[in-house]
């Protein structure tokens, strides 16, 4: 079985913008979708969301819980490892700072797992200080399954795997460990503006 699904590797476009990073062409309307396996349904009532690990106090939130949490709109560039990007992409969810305020962080890095068995790890510094969202909603519509819903991490300044579909939380670690991609080579952090790719770039 293949570890991607459709969509992987079209080119649309090409454009100048100075947002667009190097190696990377503008996928216009299209939101192609890339898969490590098959998506998962979990309906949202039975949906929960954690922060476990190297915490003081762990936390988890229902479905109703987490959207009763404080909520942000934002409007991102979102940038794929297999090299398409997509400007202006719509979102609204849950800061990870909100999610981490009262947990009583220990670590330095998080796993985010998800349905399905997936992970990616992810430095603090880079969900933390507005940088990152559990979000729920994109376009204004509630998130496709297709495309991690019912909600989904966004971490819109890395490469898109690290914006893990279907999260069902973030487990604080006190070291770096290695989620999904990253055990197949794929590179630690995933900036895009560094063509950090896979291991070594």
């Amino acid at each position: 079985m293949s570890l991607v699904s459709r969509g992987f590797g079209r080119r649309r476009s090409a454009t100048t913008d100075d947002r667009l990073p190097p190696g990377q062409y503008d996928t216009g309307d299209r939101f192609p979708v890339l898969s490590a396996g098959p998506t998962p349904h979990t309906p949202p009532a039975q949906w929960d969301l954690a922060v476990r690990g190297e915490v003081a106090a762990p936390q988890t939130w229902t479905w109703e819980e987490f959207r009763a949490l404080p909520r942000e709109s934002v409007s991102v560039d979102i940038h794929c490892v297999t090299k398409w990007s997509k400007f202006g992409t719509r979102w609204e969810g849950v800061s990870v700072d909100t999610l981490l305020a009262d947990a009583g962080v220990q670590g330095s890095h998080v796993l985010a797992f998800s349905d399905g068995g997936y992970t990616t790890n992810l430095p603090l510094d880079d969900v933390t200080n507005g940088r990152a969202w559990v979000v729920d909603t994109y376009d204004g519509q509630p998130l496709a399954p297709e495309h991690g819903g019912p909600a989904r991490l966004l971490v819109p300044h890395l490469y898109f795997w690290k914006s893990a579909k279907w999260v069902r939380g973030l487990s604080v670690t006190p070291r770096n460990e290695p989620g999904f991609w990253e055990t197949f080579g794929y590179h630690d952090r995933g900036d895009p503006w560094r063509e950090q790719r896979y291991s070594g770039d």
